[in-house]
């Protein structure tokens, strides 16, 4: 059996592997340092996919049948080429829900706590006191997506006194939430909420799901913060709330074309946080990446199922 391995951790992976396994490596841009004709399994790393790279890999191995990614997202993954043939595709849901979390914690915190103000009075250095400071006791978190991710935001918010309510496509009582509804009800629930989090998958249902609309119903002193794919958001409909106060802000992990580009009226409005898609960055990503990988090929290699299969009609 051989396998396309990526270049960054290949040889940390080969001494896990049975004897009677081979393998070539892949660079970020899909080249590969062999013959990967005969190769059945690709394990893509912990960067986001080019299309281009996708397409080289896909050519240089024709009997490809499984692909392991390390994405939760897979929505770049599903080109009319990648469907076109029958891989097994799973990806990378659990690995990076922890410190996404935390930074949906973070960011939280960043406006409950009005840090842009401290930060702008130390630039000052004015000794100012009497400003909006709110504690996060008894207001409510809408978590867009109750999956992996939402739900180690919900066990973290949980600590704080937040009230918790969630939304997913099949709807059941999960730990922490106060109330989970179907992926259709969310909108009721807007008016309540102080933070909204998007962490549902980009699919076909969910672009473009947070518009004008969803906007008018959310309150004035609402922030969105979106840690999934920022399709998922009308940018010109939420600028545009945001200038006109329907909102009082939002934290954006994720935007439409990244890099942002400088040009971007996002960069300049003054109640947008941007952050370059950083939020699932840890130094135990790596780990948990590898771990993922070996107990899948273990599952692979003896025709057990396996964990994170993707369902590629649903796109997650």
């Amino acid at each position: 059996m051989k396998l396309i391995l990526p270049i960054e951790v290949a040889d940390e992976i080969k001494p896990h592997l049975p004897n009677d396994t081979q393998f070539v490596r892949a660079d970020v841009d899909g080249n590969i340092d062999g013959d990967a004709t005969d190769a059945e399994v690709y394990f893509s790393w912990l960067y986001y996919i080019k299309p281009t790279t996708l397409q080289k890999v896909l050519e240089s191995a024709p009997k490809l049948r499984w692909h392991q990614a390390t994405n939760a997202g897979i929505n770049n993954i599903l080109t009319p080429q990648y469907l076109e043939r029958d891989i097994i595709l799973t990806n990378g849901a659990g690995l990076h829900a922890i410190p996404i979390a935390e930074f949906v914690i973070a960011y939280i915190l960043f406006y409950a706590k009005n840090f842009p103000k401290l930060y702008e009075l130390q630039a000052q250095k004015s000794w100012q006191r009497g400003f909006r400071n709110e504690e996060l006791q008894d207001k409510t978190l809408l978590i867009i997506g109750a999956g992996g991710i939402g739900q180690e935001i919900a066990k973290r918010a949980k600590a704080f006194g937040l009230k918790i309510y969630g939304s997913r496509r099949n709807p059941q009582p999960l730990p922490n939430f106060d109330k989970v509804v179907g992926a259709n009800e969310w909108k009721a629930l807007l008016s309540e909420a102080h933070y909204v989090v998007i962490a549902t998958p980009l699919t076909k249902e969910t672009k473009g799901i947070i518009d004008a609309e969803v906007f008018s119903l959310m309150r004035p002193d609402a922030y969105l913060i979106n840690i999934a794919r920022g399709a998922i958001v009308d940018e010109p409909a939420l600028l545009k709330a945001l200038q006109d106060g329907e909102i009082a802000g939002a934290a954006l992990d994720t935007v439409f074309t990244e890099p942002l580009p400088p040009e971007s009226p996002l960069w300049t409005q003054p109640n947008i946080f941007i952050t370059p898609h950083c939020s699932g960055h840890s130094p135990k990503s790596k780990e948990r990446a590898i771990a993922l990988f070996l107990d899948n090929f273990t599952r692979y290699y003896n025709d057990q199922p396996l964990r994170n299969v993707v369902d590629k009609k649903a796109g997650y």
